[in-house]
């Protein structure tokens, strides 16, 4: 049984993360301090290197925490679609939740920037990044799709930039690009009459 005090460490624990997460957009990763963090979480300066060794760590972890929850639902319409172009689409139809402006779109995009400059967190989202692409891989090779890592990898940076672009661009449509990239990942069945 998990004791009364370890239970109010959690919840602050979770506030500060929450306030990260909220903050990161708000006011970009660089500006984001401890006592900004303190105020957003209803909690004092001091209890926000408690549970935390640095700002930084803290922000890391909220932010990968938030591109891990993101993820984690791709991963299953990986199991759930009938083909490559399949899951193109319903990655493309989940995307346009996002503008390229909104909260988590500017959690991504200041995370992004973060880890150019921060070796740990680059790591930790290499190994994010990496599980997404080698889980779409292993899709890619049930639909017999050629260079299924390759195509993985490419159809993930596209998916990213699109929505970095789409701050810009609203109109990067999963209808305007859709057709676009279905052609990059083509049905075990197109490809094997293009070979014929």
């Amino acid at each position: 049984m998990t004791s009364p005090i370890a239970l109010r460490g959690q919840e602050v624990r979770r506030r500060l993360l929450r306030a990260a997460v909220e903050l990161i957009p708000e006011r970009g990763w660089s500006a984001v301090s401890t006592r900004l963090l303190a105020e957003r979480a209803g909690v004092t300066p001091g209890v926000v290197h408690y549970h935390f060794s640095s700002v930084r760590e803290l922000l890391s972890q909220a932010a990968l925490g938030t591109m891990r929850e993101m993820l984690s639902g791709v991963h299953a319409l990986f199991e759930q679609a009938r083909s490559a172009t399949d899951a193109v689409d319903t990655m493309l139809a989940a995307l346009e939740e996002y503008s390229g402006r909104d909260p988590a779109s500017m959690v991504f995009t200041e995370t992004y920037l973060a880890a150019t400059r921060d070796d740990d967190l680059r790591h930790a989202m290499t190994e994010i990044v990496a599980d997404f692409r080698r889980r779409f891989a292993d899709a890619l090779a049930r639909w017999r799709v050629p260079d299924p890592a390759g195509t993985a990898a490419v159809v993930a940076a596209t998916i990213d930039g699109i929505l970095l672009h789409r701050g810009l661009d609203p109109g990067l449509t999963a209808a305007s690009i859709g057709p676009v990239l279905r052609r990059l990942v083509p049905d075990a069945k197109t490809v094997e009459e293009d070979a014929g």
